[in-house]
């Protein structure tokens, strides 16, 4: 009954704070966005270690002895592509905090420090309006590139030295007698057979999904979100 008398307070604007009640606000605020991007911040990190642990074990595998298969190092490439899409998906949640945290620093306490007349005097409301409706900032393939470009383009290109490297080894292939390199191109490219595949489509397939991944990290546009003020990012 209490709850069927309780009059409805949809639509009436809201009590104007008091400067002692904004600030404390704004702190809590600020302190809770924080550790939300902490988390999702720690979360990309395990992501990038995983990766990093499957390329040294992979790299292990396939280096360290000659009855390992080249194809476990087109393996590791396919299991970092799959670590760094998950990764993608977790920086598009990462980037909203983030970009909140940045807004409190910009236009609030930036302003406490330096004041300028008129900077950005509308960041509440789109703050607000963010926090009503949700949404990502960045698609997943920007957010794809951004990773890539940061940290994964490396793996990949260790992955790719350590195959060729492999190829072009008889000693670290499975009737390898000496650890000295191949005496042509034809004689890699045999090497590069993978089951019925012959080597010279397995080698095409390689270039171009390395190919591929080099176009994504340097044709995606990335003069905008966390480098569009100051070369500082996370």
């Amino acid at each position: 009954m209490a709850q069927q008398n309780r009059p409805k307070v949809e639509g009436l604007p809201a009590r104007a704070l008091s400067s002692s009640e904004f600030a404390t606000t704004m702190s809590h605020f600020h302190r809770a966005e924080i550790a939300r991007m902490a988390g999702w911040r720690d979360r990309l990190d395990r992501t990038t270690n995983w990766a990093i642990t499957v390329v040294a074990a992979m790299l292990s595998v396939s280096l360290s002895t000659p009855n390992a298969h080249h194809g476990v190092l087109l393996f590791a490439m396919l299991l970092v592509l799959l670590l760094l899409w998950i990764e993608a998906r977790r920086y598009r949640f990462f980037d909203v905090y983030r970009t909140r945290v940045r807004q409190f620093e910009r236009y609030y306490f930036a302003q406490i420090f330096s004041p300028q007349p008129d900077f950005a005097s509308d960041w509440q409301y789109v703050l607000g309006e963010g926090l009503r409706t949700p949404k990502f900032l960045i698609s997943h393939r920007v957010a794809f590139a951004r990773r890539l470009r940061r940290n994964y383009i490396y793996m990949f290109l260790i992955l790719l030295l350590a195959w060729v490297l492999k190829l072009s080894t008889p000693g670290l292939q499975f009737d390898g007698a000496g650890f000295d390199f191949v005496r042509s191109v034809r004689e890699a490219v045999s090497n590069a057979a993978l089951g019925p595949s012959p080597g010279w489509v397995v080698i095409a397939m390689v270039a171009v999904f390395n190919a591929a991944l080099l176009a994504t990290a340097l044709l995606t546009d990335a003069d905008d979100g966390e480098l569009a003020h100051g070369n500082v990012h996370v």
